[in-house]
């Protein structure tokens, strides 16, 4: 069987020599190339054409952006962001490569965790994202996008049910590129609160919500244990942060650190079960591109509790995963592409408007 042929980019010495070893040392991975900087990664990605390349952010002549958005453009390359998010500023980088096609990020070694632990992980996250297949992701089809307007489709649902109250929405692996651009799509009066879990690891998780809240017209923030659930007119985007579940009991948002489900934490099932039980139809559930088959079970059980359901279609999916659980449990009303979900919800709200309407 071949190897997988792995381009590394990094322009610290020691850390480049780390992720050399610790990758030449699995008898799967063939490390063909190294970089020591932006421009030199790229030049060795169009000469080599390797199945993966693992990119440091803050690099001398191209950054690791940089990087990411050219590669995209014109030699879609799978990309495993390997950075040390010592600061706000590296960290938003990050969510930007991500939102340019840059598949999944990975910390570097600081040195105080098991050696054994990171290893493991940094070669089992470069084989996961070698699997993924990446398009060619001109950074400014988000920006064109985002100025068109969005009109809603009045036969994305049928009318009838409850009065719409509440978006949830889950997302995983492509998870950042896919919910940025669905919030740049709705208004920034959108009439209807939107609850988002996205299964990203720390330290990274903890900023972005910060950092979609600067990228999206409408607020974004974490959940505060206790806080009452918004009520309809209340345009807010509200994340669940890293390491907790974000449920709904009795009208308010509740965290908690109970056991992982999926080996996630927080988890898109734990909230959707929570919101067929404590609000059942007037829910609108959505399930975004994603690794494994976090959100399918409670998306499911969203529907049967009478709530709506979306799920994103394969096209559109970086890693069709979880949506495919989803639409092969019968959990989700609706397979629609990532550019249609923003319309779709758009309609969902304007069903309130016509509700209230004399």
């Amino acid at each position: 069987m071949a190897k997988l042929r792995v381009l590394v980019v990094e322009d610290s010495l020691t850390v480049r020599k780390r992720l050399v070893d610790v990758l030449a040392a699995d008898p799967e991975i063939d490390v063909v190339g190294e970089a020591a900087d932006g421009k030199q990664g790229v030049e060795l990605c169009l000469k080599l054409r390797p199945d993966v390349m693992t990119v440091d952010m803050m690099m001398p002549s191209m950054s690791g952006l940089a990087v990411t958005e050219y590669l995209m453009a014109y030699c879609p390359t799978p990309i495993l962001i390997v950075s040390a998010s010592l600061n706000r500023g590296e960290v938003y980088k990050t969510f930007e490569a991500l939102a340019a096609g840059a598949v999944d990020v990975l910390e570097k070694p600081l040195g105080d965790e098991s050696d054994a632990s990171w290893e493991r992980r940094l070669a089992s996250t470069v084989k996961l994202v070698s699997r993924i297949k990446v398009i060619t992701h001109p950074r400014a089809r988000l920006s064109l996008w985002a100025k068109s307007s969005t009109t809603p489709s009045p036969e994305a649902f049928s009318a009838g049910r409850s009065k719409p109250s509440l978006v949830a929405i889950g997302a995983s692996t492509g998870g950042p590129q896919a919910i940025l651009e669905i919030l740049r799509a709705l208004p920034a009066d959108y009439p209807l609160p939107i609850l988002f879990v996205l299964h990203i690891g720390q330290p990274f998780g903890t900023c972005f919500a910060d950092w979609l809240d600067g990228q999206s017209p409408l607020r974004v923030a974490h959940a505060v244990d206790g806080e009452p659930l918004p009520e309809p007119g209340t345009p807010r985007v509200i994340m669940a942060p890293p390491d907790y579940h974000l449920v709904v009991r009795a009208g308010r948002l509740r965290l908690n650190t109970d056991p992982e489900r999926h080996s996630c934490r927080p988890s898109i099932d734990v909230l959707l079960e929570s919101l067929a039980r404590d609000r059942g139809a007037g829910t609108l559930g959505c399930l975004l591109t994603g690794m494994g088959k976090d959100g399918a079970a409670g998306l499911l059980e969203l529907r049967r509790a009478g709530g709506r359901t979306i799920a994103q279609d394969e096209a559109s999916s970086v890693v069709y995963g979880i949506p495919r659980e989803a639409a092969a449990l019968g959990a989700a009303e609706r397979v629609l592409p990532l550019e249609q979900i923003a319309p779709a919800l758009l309609a969902f709200a304007q069903q309130r408007a016509h509700a209230e309407a004399p």
